[in-house]
Formats: structure tokens, sequence, C-alpha cells
């Protein structure tokens, strides 16, 4: 939370009519372009670093470094992709595609945060400077899909600072690209003071259309109250994310709109479910390891009342961890049914706990709309069957880092589908962690099996047959209970009047697109 006199600090000076002043819960955790694989890193980053192909408002590729791509003609295992010419780093250096090829390498080796999403790539080579081939263990029709959050940087920068790979974030590696920056970009950094205030000015030098916004002072906010404060004094001009509590309230509020939308991102909890005995659980063994236990956790979940009371109203409850705009989520995996804590109470007792057990739930309290509130609301939903929850909240920052490590028993991830495909919740949370897959596969679950049919979609042509595997997958995760998905969220942008900015579906607002009335 910010102290008043940070506040002050951060919002000190008026802003002209060039200069947005943009605030949301939290900040970019790193701005390295490849260590951290994160909604709010990826949202403040897109400004600064570019990539191959972007993703609109409406969900398509655009062409961004990349003019055109395709598979090649002479090998259906490769990917061609022609390289916009003209373009220049913030130091005035030319991009050309060997700075396409290191930026590949560098994001699909670990201990990337995007290394998951180029698994299959098994060499990127520059055909010439304006030219780069991707070859892949096999023919990947989707593999552009993967593109749309793994930036470009400077070779020479990061040879030049000793940042040829990306920091491990997980274990708290510090580098020079943690806090500086090169990018092609729209906007240069220019001043950075992490969680507190983060500045951008635009860079003459882009090969794009100059924006509108032409100065972003960035202030993450983590208290809600404060966030809609500062924008109804005046002191912020757009808010990100707009406390579910107060949307109704700013809707009515003269000189303030507010623009509303579905999100590419669910929430949903995970657990431990193989290791012989839970770190912060009174039961002599592990419970999650047992279906019984994972039923009644589902048949606790009452996703209606989360939505109605801690969500008032701004949220699609749903039992599938993923939108239903992605493709392989079906309205089979979406149903569920009401909550029956009797029921739930006899199966913990059936799985060998007639008096129940304890346990840790790690939950974040600035990443996702209402997150501690949700996991409150489950603590008091489990205890009635007999699952007694100690809510530990903290910091994002802190949080993550649990569930890479493998540091957390029980958790709460919300996760976007960048893709639009499910191959990229497979790959991250379902895969056994291994070389590039799973790194957000706290559950520690495994299955050599499911494994294989993951891996062989990232290389099928026959879309129908591919789609067949896909959902083969969905009912064997579905029955196994990986997750405990609660609900689609829904997003909200709130602005002063004059200002006009859309709502993205990966809540990745690009203030190139802000116009002003």
């Amino acid at each position: 939370m910010l102290g008043a006199a940070a506040v002050a600090l951060a919002f000190a000076g008026a802003a002209n009519a060039e200069t947005l002043r943009w605030a949301r819960v939290g900040d970019a955790l790193t701005l390295d372009p490849h260590s951290q694989n994160e909604g709010p890193t990826h949202t403040l980053n897109h400004h600064i670093y570019e990539t191959l192909v972007g993703r609109s408002v409406d969900g398509t590729l655009t062409p961004r470094l990349a003019t055109e791509w395709g598979i090649s003609e002479e090998d259906d295992t490769i990917w061609e992709f022609k390289i916009r010419e003209g373009v220049t780093f913030h130091d005035g250096t030319a991009m050309t595609a060997e700075d396409v090829v290191f930026s590949l390498d560098r994001a699909r080796t670990p201990p990337s945060g995007m290394s998951a999403l180029h698994a299959a790539v098994e060499e990127v080579t520059a055909v010439d400077d304006t030219t780069v081939h991707v070859r892949l263990s096999g023919p990947a029709p989707l593999y552009v899909q993967n593109l749309t959050n793994t930036f470009i940087m400077s070779k020479a920068w990061a040879e030049e600072n000793g940042v040829e790979t990306a920091p491990n974030f997980a274990a708290g590696e510090e580098a020079y690209s943690v806090r500086n920056t090169n990018g092609t970009g729209p906007y240069m950094l220019v001043e950075r003071d992490p969680e507190v205030r983060t500045v951008l000015q635009v860079f003459d030098g882009h090969w794009g259309d100059a924006p509108a916004v032409t100065e972003i002072i960035y202030t993450p906010i983590s208290e809600a109250a404060t966030r809609v404060a500062a924008l109804l004094s005046g002191e912020v001009d757009v808010v990100q994310d707009v406390p579910v509590q107060d949307i109704a309230r700013l809707e009515q509020t003269d000189g303030i709109k507010v623009v509303r939308g579905p999100e590419n991102r669910n929430i949903f909890f995970s657990y431990d479910m193989t290791s012989d005995k839970l770190a912060t659980s009174d039961a002599e063994d592990n419970p999650f390891a047992k279906p019984e236990v994972r039923e009644a956790m589902a048949l606790s979940l009452d996703r209606n009342a989360i939505r109605q009371v801690v969500m008032r109203g701004e949220s699609q409850p749903s039992a599938a961890p993923l939108p239903p705009f992605v493709n392989g989520w079906t309205e089979e995996m979406d149903a569920f049914g009401e909550p029956d804590y009797a029921r739930a109470a006899e199966l913990v007792a059936e799985a060998g706990y007639p008096n129940g057990f304890t346990v840790d739930l790690n939950c974040p309290n600035d990443r996702y709309l209402n997150d501690e509130a949700i996991c409150q609301a489950l603590v008091g939903m489990l205890a009635r069957a007999n699952i007694r929850v100690n809510l530990v909240s903290q910091t994002r920052s802190l949080h993550f880092p649990l569930i890479e490590n493998w540091d957390t028993d029980f958790y709460m991830l919300g996760w976007g589908v960048p893709t639009f495909d499910s191959q990229y919740v497979f790959d991250f949370l379902v895969h056994t962690r291994e070389g590039s897959y799973g790194s957000f596969n706290g559950t520690r679950y495994s299955n050599p099996e499911l494994d294989a049919k993951i891996e062989s979609i990232a290389t099928m042509t026959d879309l129908d047959a591919r789609d067949a595997v896909i959902a083969e997958i969905w009912e064997q995760v579905m029955e196994d209970r990986i997750f405990l998905n609660v609900h689609n969220q829904m997003l909200a942008y709130a602005m002063r009047d004059g200002i006009t900015l859309d709502v993205h579906p990966e809540n990745q607002p690009h203030m190139t697109t802000v116009t002003f009335d």
C-alpha cells in the first residue's frame, strides 16, 4: 500500500494534454523482457519492447516487428518471418534478424519464463538481415500464436551488459535488464522506482505512427480506495483495475466514464497432489492426493455466492479453467452444480479424516480482482467440510515464487491464454515439470501418457484430430480435478471524460491506442 506521502510524490506535477497518468493495482515484477511470464509485467514491457506479432482488441494477430509470416513452402517444419526494415533500438542501433534470433533463443532457454512457449523449437536462424527461420520438431501450424508476448531485444546491448540469459525471477536473481531497458517500442524508460513510479516518454525514432500520448506516468496503487480517490481527485487519468464495488458509483460520476468487458483469464485454486505429506497440514499424509478430498472441495465451492457477494456480479462462474473463447472450451467442462456441504464433509471423513484437517492457503492480495476476498470466502466454505484453512496473503512478487519453487501446498492462481489455445494451459500448468514444461505446475501433477499427448499437439497439422486430442487431455484433467476453478474474470477500466481506451481481452492496454476528445 502506498502511504500518503508516497502517493503525493507519485502524483506531483500537473499533467498536460499529452501526458497520461495511469494507475493500476500492481507494478511490473521486472523489466527483463523474458524473465517472467506475468500479465502486468508484459503490459508495461509492451510499451518499451516489441514482439514479432501483436494481438488486437478483437483478438486477431497484427504485424509488429514482423511484416509477414508463414510456413515455408519448402519445409513445413519451418516458420519464416520477414523482419520490418528501418527499426532502431532506443540506443540508436539498427535492429536486424540477428537480434530476433538472439531474442528467441534467449526466450526459449530456461530459466526464461517464456520457454514453454517455444518448447518445440529446435533452431532459429537468420537467412539474411530481414528473414528469420524458426525450425520446429515437426509441423506446427499454430506456433505464431505463441509470439504475442515474446519480446525482441538487442543482442549487442545484452552482451555488453552481461544479460545474455534471462535472470531467474523465482530465485530472486538480479541483473542489469531487471531495471534497465533498450527496446524498439514506442516509449523509452526515463525513470523507474519499482512499486512507486515509472515514467516513459515517446521514442521519436519509432517506426510507427506517433501516438497521442507522449508521456506515461505509471503508478501502482495497491489500495482500492486510494486508487479510486486518485481518479476522482484528478491525480490520475486512467485506472486499469477498477474495484468491483466502485464500478456503479464511478459510472454515475460526472467527468468519469467506465468501459467493461470479459478478460481472457480464469481464477482458480490448485494444490500439491503428489507429495507424501503437506508442509502446512496437521494430517500425517497428503489429503490432496485423495480424490475424495478434491471432490469435497469442489462440492464446497459456491461460485454463485462469490459472484454475487464478493464480485458484485462482475464475474462469469465456471468449472472450466479457461475462458469460453479459447480453443478446447466446452459447455460440459464449464458446468457446475450447487454446493453440498453435508456430502463434502462425509467425503473428507471417508478419506480418513473424521475430524478434518488443517492446511495453509497462499493467496495474492494485489494481483486479481478481489483476490484476497475470494480466498477468504473459500476459507469459510471449506470450513463447512471440516477443512480448516489458514489464509496467508501477500504481494504477488512473493506469491508467484512459492508456486514456481514448490513452496506452497495450496494456492490461488489466475491464468490467461494469450495464444487462445488450450496448449498454453497444458504446457505451463499440466505437463510434468521438466525442461521447458510445467513452470507453473505447482500441483506436482505428473502423467507421462498425458505429457506425450501434450507434446504431440504442438506439431499436429490435422486440426480436427488435434482438437480431439485436446478434448482427451481435458477429460483427464477435469476427472483428476487438477484445478478448482472459480470464474472467468471481468474487466473494467475507468478514465476521465475526454479519454478513449478500449478494454483489451488480455488486460494489456496499449497507451498508443489512447485518443483524446
